[in-house]
């Protein structure tokens, strides 16, 4: 992860307003609010997700500490998802108003934000994929090794390759599009395979490289992660 330079942290600490601290499964943005905010999230997990008419939920993707929250909608318009955090998590506050300063004044952090955005839209890409052309294990070991990589790559998991993150099936099965049984059914043949342990509470995968080759999961290498 790239920190920032000394006059550019200065002018960050200008340019924000304020933390917001979440209790786990407390909502920092509601669909079809209007906010006016953008948010770093320094600490814990959190979940984008859009609920249909029906009731029926959609988990778009999962945010890690350095992602911006908030970047995701059109400034002018109401959001178009929910974010709620997985984990107890703290937010920087930004206010929207200011982002056209911080473009003139900065543009090398203009630069930063559009690739987060675009970091963001691969990641949505490679979630299509799993989705539309993946076999329901591969799916799942997929959204593991997903979940290991960008932990390690922020320090939440360790060596052994375990997460300790209370995602549950339901929220696997609204992920994957996939049924609440077929998810739990594709748990079980996953651990007896030895691939992946996915238990109440922690992910574990045991052989990284052998759950990425079987789930076709190409790590991109792409410089440091700028922070903001």
């Amino acid at each position: 992860m790239r920190e920032l330079e000394g006059d550019q942290i200065a002018y960050m600490e200008d340019f924000k307003t304020g933390e917001i601290k979440l209790v786990k499964g407390e909502v920092l943005i509601e669909q079809g609010a209007k906010f006016e905010q953008l948010f770093t999230l320094t600490e814990g997990v959190m979940m984008r997700y859009r609920c249909l008419d029906d009731g029926r939920r959609q988990i778009v993707n999962f945010m890690f500490p350095g992602d911006l929250v908030g970047l995701q909608s059109a400034f002018d318009e109401p959001s178009p998802h929910s974010v709620e955090a997985l984990l107890d998590a703290r937010v920087c506050v930004f206010e929207r108003t200011h982002y056209e300063g911080l473009i003139a004044k900065y543009p090398r952090l203009g630069y930063d934000v559009t690739w987060l955005a675009a970091k963001e839209e691969t990641a949505l890409e490679e979630h299509l994929v799993a989705l539309g052309r993946r076999s329901a294990k591969e799916r799942v070991a997929y959204l593991a090794v997903w979940l290991i990589d960008r932990a390690k790559s922020v320090g939440l998991a360790g060596e052994m390759n375990r997460l300790r993150l209370p995602i549950r099936q339901a929220q696997i099965a609204d992920m994957l599009g996939l049924s609440l049984v077929h998810t739990n059914r594709t748990i079980k043949a996953l651990d007896r395979d030895g691939l992946v342990f996915w238990q109440p509470g922690e992910i574990h995968v045991p052989d990284l490289k052998t759950a990425r080759d079987f789930a076709n999961f190409e790590r991109r290498e792409g410089g440091h992660k700028p922070f903001i």
